[in-house]
C-alpha cells in the first residue's frame, strides 16, 4: 500500500491494518524460529556420533537424506528472509569439469550496443560459465558466453542477464537435475549409487553436492504439487490407499513403521492425477488433514477406498463411500484357496459375472456404460445379494465363510454404488496400481527421522506418476518444468501440471 492511500484510510482502518501487519511478522518469525531449530537439528544429526549406530546402505540413506533436508531448510530460510541467507556451511572448492566432454556454446549478447549517451560500446571481454547437462546415457557441457561491453565516453558496462535457475550459481541444468530426481524417486537409484554411477561416465558429483540439488528442487517445486492437489480435490470422485515404508530413526538406530498414503482421481476422468502424502502413522486423522479439516472447505465428493478404519471420520463429515468390490471377492477367493470350498467358488463365478460385464462398460462413453451396469450388472448384483443372505442363514457365526459373507453383506450399499453412478468403477484398484511403484522402491529409500524427507519423496512422486499416468516421458517433463519454474508467474503455475504440460518443440 503506498503512502498516499495510507492518508486516507480511517483510524480504525489503521488500526486493523496494523494487527493484520503484526500478525504476518509474527507468523513470519514463528516460521523462521521453526526452521532455525529445524536446521539445528539437522546438523546435530548429521555430525553426533549416535549417526554411527548405522551401517552400510542405511547410513548412506540417512546421510543422503539429512544433506537434502539441510539444504531444503536453507531455501525456505531464504526465501523467507528480507536478504540473501548467509551460506550455514563453507561451499566447496568447484573442481573443473571434465575437458574430454562434448561443449556446446551459447552466446549471450546485450540486446543493443549503443550506450544512452549515443555513443556505440566497444567490446572488452566476456564472462564463461559451464554448467553440466544431462540427456539420457549422456553427459555435456554447457558453455555460456556472455560479452562484456563498455563505452568510453561514460564509461558505462552493459552484459546480458543471467537466466535464472533453480539452483542459482550451480553447475547443473534442468536436465541434469531431472535426471538426478527421475533416477532416485522412478528408478529407485539412491543417491549414494548414483555417485557411483556418474563417477563411472569420468564425472564426479559428491552424494553431498546431489542431496543439496535434490533438496533445493523439493522446495522449487513445492507450489507445483500444491497445485496439482488443488487441482485433484476439485473432481467429485477420488481414490484412497495407503502403504507402510521404513523410516529412519537416527535417535533410536533403527527404523518404524511409516505410511505413504495415495490419492487420485478416478479411473474415468479426462484429468489424470495422483497425488502422494507421507505420514508417520496409519491415523485416519492424516486422511482427514489432507482432505481439508471439517468446514466449507473440506473435499466432499465420492470416494472409492477399502474398509481400513481410517477413512470412517470422513465418511461421518459427509464424504460419500464407494466400496471395492475387488476387496470382498478376495475373501472368498481366500477361502476357495485354503479350503476348496464349495459356497466360495459359487461366490467366485457370481464375482467373476460383475467383472465380465464391467470390462465391457469400461471404454464405453459415460451413458452406454450406466446403461449397460443397469441392464446387465444390476440383475447380478441383486441376485448375489440374495444368494449371500440364504448361505449366512446356513453357515455358524464365527466361521471363515461368515467372516466373507458378513464383509459383503454389510458393505452391501458401497460396494453397489458403481451400478448407479457411471463415473464410479467397481473396485479400488486404479489407486492400488498407483502405489505399486512404491513397493518396488521400498528397499531404496528409507527415510530420515523427519517428515521432511518423506514428504519431499511424496512431492516429486507425485509429478513422475502423474506424468506417466497421463503418457508424459518424467524426464522430459521435469527438465522443461524446472527450466520455466524460475519464472513461471505464481497465477499461471497449473500451466505447468503433468496433464496439461505440452512439449516444446
Amino acid at each position: 500500500m503506498h503512502e498516499a492511500q495510507l492518508d486516507t484510510l480511517t483510524p480504525a482502518q489503521l488500526r486493523e491494518l496494523t494487527a493484520r501487519l503484526l500478525s504476518e511478522v509474527r507468523y513470519k518469525q514463528a516460521t523462521i524460529d521453526k526452521l532455525t531449530h529445524e536446521n539445528a537439528v539437522l546438523k546435530r544429526m548429521k555430525f553426533a556420533a549416535s549417526s554411527e549406530v548405522f551401517q552400510g546402505d542405511q547410513r548412506s540413506l540417512l546421510e543422503d537424506a539429512v544433506d537434502e533436508d539441510l539444504e531444503a531448510v536453507q531455501s525456505e530460510l531464504q526465501q523467507l528472509a528480507s536478504k540473501p541467507a548467509v551460506p550455514a556451511r563453507q561451499t566447496p572448492k568447484r573442481q573443473a569439469l571434465p575437458a574430454e566432454l562434448p561443449r556446446r556454446e551459447f552466446r549471450h549478447e546485450p540486446d543493443s550496443t549503443r550506450c544512452a549517451c549515443g555513443c556505440q560500446m566497444k567490446r572488452i571481454g566476456e564472462d564463461v560459465a559451464e554448467k553440466l547437462d544431462y540427456a539420457p546415457g549422456v553427459f555435456t557441457v554447457e558453455r555460456h558466453i556472455r560479452g562484456k561491453w563498455a563505452c568510453a565516453q561514460c564509461e558505462r558496462l552493459v552484459q546480458a542477464p543471467v537466466e535464472a535457475h533453480v539452483i542459482d550459481k550451480g553447475i547443473p541444468t534442468a536436465g541434469l537435475l531431472a535426471q538426478v530426481l527421475v533416477a532416485k524417486y522412478a528408478d529407485h537409484q539412491p543417491l549414494y549409487r548414483q555417485e557411483g554411477i556418474y563417477a563411472r561416465s569420468g564425472v564426479t558429483l559428491p552424494r553431498s553436492t546431489l542431496a543439496a540439488w535434490v533438496g533445493a528442487c523439493g522446495v522449487q517445486s513445492q507450489p507445483l504439487v500444491d497445485a496439482l492437489k488443488a487441482e485433484m480435490l476439485s473432481h467429485q470422485v477420488l481414490h484412497a490407499d495407503e502403504t507402510p515404508v521404513a523410516m529412519l530413526d537416527p535417535g533410536a538406530g533403527k527404523t518404524h513403521r511409516a505410511y505413504l498414503w495415495s490419492y487420485c482421481t478416478g479411473q474415468f476422468e479426462d484429468s489424470r492425477i495422483v497425488v502422494y502424502d507421507f505420514a508417520e502413522s496409519r491415523a485416519g486423522k492424516h486422511a482427514m488433514e489432507f482432505l481439508g479439516h471439517p468446514g466449507e472447505s473440506a473435499w466432499r465428493g465420492a470416494l472409492v477406498c477399502d474398509d481400513y478404519s481410517g477413512y470412517k471420520a470422513l465418511l461421518a463429515k459427509g464424504v460419500t463411500e464407494v466400496g471395492c468390490m475387488a476387496h470382498a471377492r478376495r475373501k472368498f477367493y481366500e477361502l476357495w484357496a485354503n479350503h476348496r470350498s464349495e459356497i466360495a467358488e459359487q461366490a467366485l463365478s457370481h464375482f467373476g459375472q460383475l467383472y465380465e460385464i464391467e470390462r465391457e462398460a469400461r471404454d464405453a462413453s459415460p451413458e452406454q456404460r450406466l446403461q449397460t451396469r443397469q441392464a446387465q450388472a444390476k440383475p447380478v448384483v441383486d441376485a448375489l445379494h440374495r444368494w449371500l443372505a440364504l448361505h449366512r442363514q446356513k453357515v455358524p457365526d464365527g466361521s471363515a465363510t461368515a467372516k466373507a459373507i458378513d464383509y459383503s453383506l454389510k458393505r452391501w450399499v458401497a460396494l453397489t454404488r458403481y451400478v448407479d453412478d457411471a463415473m464410479l468403477p467397481i473396485d479400488n484398484n486404479w489407486v492400488e496400481n498407483r502405489i505399486r511403484p512404491v513397493a518396488l522402491g521400498r528397499s531404496n529409500w528409507l527415510f530420515a527421522g523427519s517428515l521432511r524427507a518423506g514428504k519431499r519423496a511424496a512431492a516429486v512422486m507425485s509429478l513422475i506418476q502423474s506424468a506417466k499416468l497421463n503418457g508424459v516421458e518424467p524426464w522430459a517433463y521435469l527438465k522443461d518444468v524446472l527450466t520455466r519454474l524460475p519464472t513461471q508467474p505464481a497465477s499461471r503455475v497449473a500451466e505447468l501440471l503433468p496433464h496439461r504440460w505440452i512439449q516444446p518443440t
